[in-house]
């Protein structure tokens, strides 16, 4: 089974609140077809040590042991300055990171999932789907 979502920074730290599908919807589709970029678990982890909370970090860890977090590769960063040169251009820049996120999810040619859609919206390409 090949994989076809990548899970952004909201959705996997609503999930771990249980404050979302997105267990219903790992089940529905599989764990196997659901990953997370590296940069997610970065921003994930910048938050929880943030927070100095071992208790989030511990949420994290067993999230990530459910679902694969892919390394953001040198494809992904070539993608990366495609997507931020559209973004730019067009006066539509969405951020540093999720300027990132979206390349990464573009270049393994994966579906984002995000409460984000409007803001994702304005990447091209990109397919954006909110699990809510």
């Amino acid at each position: 089974m090949t994989r076809a979502f990548m899970l952004d920074t909201d959705t996997v730290s609503h999930a771990m609140r249980g404050l979302s599908n997105v267990a219903g919807r790992l089940v529905q589709y599989g764990r196997a077809r659901v990953c997370i970029s590296s940069l997610t678990l970065a921003e994930l982890r910048f938050g929880a040590s943030r927070r100095k909370s071992k208790r989030i970090h511990a949420l994290i860890d067993a999230f990530t042991s459910d679902v694969d977090v892919l390394a953001f590769d040198a494809a992904a960063a070539g993608r990366f300055g495609v997507v931020a040169t559209a973004l730019a251009d067009a006066g539509n820049p969405i951020g540093l990171m999720d300027t990132l996120i979206a390349a990464h999810a573009l270049d393994q040619n994966l579906t984002l999932v995000t409460q984000n859609t409007k803001h994702f919206g304005r990447v091209p390409g990109l397919n954006v789907v909110n699990w809510e």
